[in-house]
């Protein structure tokens, strides 16, 4: 057993098959809970941050710190239910999470992180709901999956229709072609 499969088996999480179901690569599945984990921690603390906004009145930095806050948990919850184990529904909450494809927890992360940063722009708010935001793009590619092998690309540019091989286009199946036609003629022609 390789270093890599050592630290992967420490890695997994209760009860998950230890061969993938899916082929993204490893590195961007750490990449993404990584990231999720520090940079919830890190919104957290950016956002107790920005509620001390309170103190010269700023009401927005207030409400957006507490977003922050929020949306910073929800992401613990969801990427490292370990840091939350004292409470009972985390693990429930991060196994249906699990089980949802990556583009919901790309779009969720994304959509979660944007109201602190349009309440409060300041810099606390841009780092910290940035890297939740940033956990989502990573999530999104890797909803995309993974690029086809360069042989793939070669058949699949040298069609001659332009499409993939295997698939078919089924969205212009109806189209009428365009026909060649006159230039409009104009009506002040015979006024000068």
């Amino acid at each position: 057993m390789s270093f890599a499969e050592k630290i992967g088996a420490l890695m997994q999480r209760p009860g998950q098959d230890p061969v993938a179901k899916d082929d993204i690569p490893w590195w961007m599945k750490y990449a993404g809970r990584g990231l999720g984990t520090v940079g919830s921690l890190v919104a957290i603390g950016l956002g107790v941050w920005n509620c001390v906004g309170i103190v010269i009145g700023q009401v927005d930095c207030l409400i957006g710190g507490m977003w922050q806050m929020l949306a910073g948990f929800l992401v613990i919850v969801v990427e490292a239910p370990c840091c939350c184990m004292f409470l009972d529904f985390v693990q429930n909450i991060s196994d249906w999470v699990e089980k949802r494809p990556y583009w919901n927890r790309g779009a969720f992360y994304c959509i979660i992180a944007l109201p602190a940063i349009f309440l409060c722009p300041g810099l606390g708010s841009i780092f910290g709901s940035g890297l939740i935001f940033t956990t989502g793009v990573i999530y999104g590619l890797m909803a995309l999956g993974r690029k086809a092998t360069a042989e793939e690309m070669r058949s699949n540019a040298a069609q001659p229709d332009g499409l993939p091989t295997g698939t078919h286009s089924n969205l212009v199946d109806h189209a009428q072609p365009t026909a060649v036609s006159d230039p409009p003629k104009s009506s002040l022609v015979g006024i000068v």
